[in-house]
């Protein structure tokens, strides 16, 4: 059995984002092809070590503002993708 990790439900900003607040997404079954992260107004850099940590699970990660990110997910979505969404209101 998986143990149910520590998640940070306070996500206010993409500087909030960390491997920890990240880690519901890795729990997803079925497991994720793709994690659409929106943050904010504007795309912000993720620290390489979060997005490394994701990849080594298998799983995408694509950084967009979140309007484009909206649109990206619900595309994935239509083409049957296994995606997930984060977002950060604008």
């Amino acid at each position: 059995p998986r143990s149910v990790p520590l998640v940070s439900p306070q996500v206010g900003s993409y500087r909030d984002i960390s491997r920890e607040s990240l880690s519901l997404f890795r729990l997803l079954e079925p497991q994720i092809e793709i994690l659409v992260l929106g943050t904010g107004d504007r795309v912000e850099r993720l620290h390489p070590a979060v997005l490394k940590q994701m990849r080594e699970c298998g799983i995408a990660v694509e950084v967009q503002d979140t309007p484009n990110a909206c649109a990206t997910f619900n595309f994935l979505t239509s083409e049957k993708r296994v995606a997930a969404a984060g977002l950060i209101p604008p």
